[in-house]
């Protein structure tokens, strides 16, 4: 059965076209292109997710929305169990912490200054704090990077998938010079072929 994703260009779906090219699953893309002026995901996308939301699998007649959700469905249902560590492990709650970490309080700062980043000097009263926010939690990442380069065991698990976007934005953001692990992190993850396959298929990528 052909698992068909729901891709927004620039966006966090890149992550679920990577973990599908690391399991070796069939699959198919409906493409979606964010507006040229406001970056914001096109009004179609609200056909299949009522919140216009990507990414967003079809499976078998089953629909999945949120990233780490569909993520962890695809290594459940996909053959990806090697990406899972055990769960009577010590490694899986850490997996778990890092699952939720990139997809919640990661992308609270980093979702306000997106978007008081349009507000131009009226931002000013917040913007320090929102700043001081997005480095600290750049710097938890940063220091969460064992010495395997990983987030968790000596592997690539699917919370490594989970933060690449995470990793991303924190380098396309000028952390890279204070964080040289995040840096090492982003570039294995785009060595990988199956990175580089998603990334054909997926079309043009970038992060802000």
């Amino acid at each position: 059965m052909t698992i068909t994703v729901h891709h927004l260009n620039n966006s966090r779906s890149q992550r679920i076209l990577w973990q599908l090219e690391e399991l070796g699953a069939d699959y198919e893309i409906v493409h979606y292109q964010r507006d040229a002026e406001t970056n914001l995901a096109p009004a179609d996308l609200k056909g299949p997710h009522p919140l216009g939301k990507s990414p967003l699998i079809e499976d078998a007649g089953l629909r999945v929305a949120e990233s780490g959700a569909i993520i962890q469905y695809l290594c459940e249902r996909h053959g990806g169990a090697d990406w899972l560590p055990a769960t009577d492990s010590e490694d899986h709650v850490r997996h778990l912490e890092w699952m939720q970490f990139g997809e919640s309080s990661f992308f609270v700062p980093v979702m306000l200054k997106l978007m008081t980043a349009r507000l131009g000097e009226a931002a000013a009263p917040i913007a320090p704090r929102i700043d001081e926010q997005f480095a600290a939690h750049v710097a938890f990442m940063e220091d969460g990077l064992n010495d395997s380069g990983h987030f968790v065991g000596d592997s690539w698990t699917a919370a490594d998938v989970l933060m690449s976007f995470p990793a991303e934005i924190a380098v396309m953001q000028g952390f890279a010079g204070r964080c040289p692990k995040t840096v090492a992190f982003v570039e294995a993850i785009h060595a990988r072929p199956a990175w580089q396959r998603a990334r054909e298929r997926g079309g043009p990528y970038f992060v802000w």
